[in-house]
């Protein structure tokens, strides 16, 4: 069965069915990511991300830029991110730029930048 992100009850998980692409806890990338599905990181990635779902695990961190309709960040992110939907939890340690829609905010997570809500967001282009 391929590994597919489904609805579990979460309100913010995707309703719909898409790939997903994972970089690995001891892998580490520089260089850009271009996914039309979900990108998962678990090792670490230096450049730009755009996809449908980019998913920062707790061992994972991304240094560069993001640009996708939902971002869930667990892990480390440094940059620039762009998107529909924020989730930072608990765990999460940022220090970006961040540009979004709607935003949600664990308790016990960590920022540092500036949150910018413009009227509308561009939609991903991979």
């Amino acid at each position: 069965m391929p590994d597919q992100d489904t609805l579990r009850g979460d309100p913010y998980a995707p309703t719909v069915q898409m790939q997903k692409s994972i970089v690995s806890n001891d892998m580490k990338i520089k260089g850009d990511l271009n996914s039309e599905g979900h990108v998962e990181i678990n090792g670490t990635l230096e450049g730009k991300i755009i996809a449908e779902r980019i998913t920062i695990t707790q061992s994972g961190k991304v240094i560069g830029t993001m640009k996708a309709d939902e971002i869930v960040i667990l892990g480390k992110a440094e940059g620039k991110l762009s998107c529909q939907s924020l989730t930072l939890h608990f765990s999460a340690i940022v220090k970006a730029n961040a540009a979004y829609v709607n935003l949600r905010i664990e308790a016990g997570a960590q920022f540092e930048g500036n949150f910018a809500k413009p009227k509308s967001l561009t939609a991903p282009k991979s």
